[in-house]
């Protein structure tokens, strides 16, 4: 029996939610223990590079716990469900810092939320993912679904990024630590909700087994599939270089674009990227699709990215005072970040058949895994670029409350410290990027003829 509208459309909301939680955490938890809370960016980045490198040890090991549960309701859901709703807790109180904890209390107060965070982020996405093979027959089924989940969390990651410091002072009153407590609690909230519905519509068969790769086992199917491994590397370097940007775009327009009203033109430059990300996702990859192979399309997008972020560095040495100019390089930018999205997913879902050719083995649950954990590792080590980049040129603490929303942070900071952000933003992306297009180009040979052609024989054997 085929899915229906209503198993994808619940199995997507899931994914909407659960990524915009991620979100919010990878873009902003920097933001605000650093900035608003006065967290030192050294500290900040290593603990977030340091939870990232746990994670390497709490994937595999909640995967074996999720493998061995056997429960009237599956083995994925209660897990998916207790996750979620720990998850949605902890994001809470991740945000919600006690006004009376400062120094090293803040910094542990970071430290174990975070960790915890996690812990319990990864307690719902492992069953999430695992979960696809108990409602879905294989092949091109479950092959399709998963690309449509990762369409539906670029969805959630642009909805965050769109409304977050809209929301944040809408309901802060200008306090962004207010703000943040309150926004990070409606997220939660969405959160369970929308993987509620998921665990209501899915139903999955208890007799389906699960083996969950050690780190080992998925090193050394990554090793020997030579194809996944090249798309595992692009993945670290193009995550890298956008989580850098998302990390530090907040700081480029508080201290470096200015205005009294700063958050208004960050909110309008995130609004107009994230619904170009969308659109990205839902329209421009169909369209481009019809005309060019996906190794082309991969190769366009790597292009508009670097265009994006060559344009933007120049921009920012003339005046701007008009956020809409902002606009030409975020098009380049965005758009790109949506299309590669999917790309990358579809890239890693072809090299399943490429590997059950050449070595004998279906390694699908080995390779999506460790996408998982390799996105998680980009945005850490992009976190600890991005704090050394402010602490290098001492941009933080400087909250913006209904006392002093009206100062022009941007006037306090020096042309030396501007110029460093903007080349951390910018040029260590672009070099990202163009060291993707080198490995892709020198390593990755399953052309859209090639994908076929391992299709057709496996298919006869």
């Amino acid at each position: 029996m085929q899915l229906g509208f209503k198993e994808k459309a619940a199995y997507g909301l899931g994914a909407v939610g659960k990524d915009m939680v991620y979100m919010l955490s990878a873009s902003y938890i920097l933001y605000y223990f650093q900035d608003v809370l006065g967290v030192s960016a050294v500290a900040m980045g290593v603990i977030l590079l340091a939870a990232r490198i746990f994670d390497a040890f709490n994937d595999p090991i909640m995967g074996i716990v999720v493998a061995k549960t056997n429960t009237r309701w599956g083995k994925f859901r209660p897990w998916l469900m207790i996750g979620t709703l720990t998850n949605a807790v902890i994001l809470f109180l991740m945000f919600s810092a006690p006004p009376a904890l400062d120094g090293g209390g803040l910094v542990a107060y970071a430290a174990v939320t975070y960790i915890l965070w996690g812990v319990t982020y990864t307690m719902m996405d492992i069953p999430y993912w695992s979960m696809i093979p108990a409602f879905t027959k294989g092949g091109k089924e479950r092959e399709g679904l998963t690309t449509l989940a990762r369409s539906c969390a670029g969805v959630g990651s642009a909805l965050v990024t769109i409304f977050t410091m809209m929301i944040v002072h809408a309901i802060g009153g200008n306090n962004e630590r207010a703000g943040f407590r309150y926004f990070a609690l409606i997220v939660a909230v969405i959160f369970v909700v929308f993987i509620t519905i998921t665990c209501l519509a899915i139903k999955e068969q208890s007799t389906v087994d699960m083996k969950s790769p050690s780190v080992g086992e998925m090193f050394k199917a990554l090793l020997s599939n030579d194809q996944a491994m090249t798309i595992v590397i692009a993945i670290v370097l193009i995550n890298c270089s956008i989580y850098i940007t998302s990390n530090l775009v907040i700081y480029f327009f508080k201290y470096d674009f200015g205005g009294t009203g700063w958050y208004n033109s960050y909110t309008w430059f995130n609004m107009f990227g994230g619904g170009i990300q969308i659109l990205s996702m839902m329209l421009f990859y169909p369209l481009l699709r019809k005309i060019y192979s996906n190794t082309k399309i991969f190769y366009i997008t790597l292009a508009s990215a670097i265009i994006g972020y060559g344009v933007l560095f120049a921009i920012a040495f003339i005046n701007m005072s008009n956020v809409f100019i902002l606009f030409i390089p975020g098009f380049f930018i965005f758009a790109a970040n949506g299309v590669l999205q999917v790309l990358t997913t579809v890239f890693l879902a072809n090299t399943v058949d490429y590997g059950e050719l050449k070595n004998g083995r279906r390694d699908e649950s080995v390779i999506f895994s460790m996408q998982t954990f390799v996105v998680k590792l980009a945005s850490g080590i992009a976190a600890f670029i991005a704090s050394i980049c402010l602490s290098v040129n001492s941009l933080s603490n400087k909250e913006t409350t209904e006392a002093d929303q009206v100062i022009d942070f941007a006037k306090d900071v020096a042309g030396s410290a501007k110029l460093g952000l903007r080349m951390t933003m910018t040029i260590i992306p672009i070099v990202g990027l163009f060291v993707a297009i080198i490995v892709f180009r020198k390593k990755f040979i399953l052309t859209d003829e090639k994908v076929e052609e391992i299709a057709q024989e496996i298919k006869r054997k």
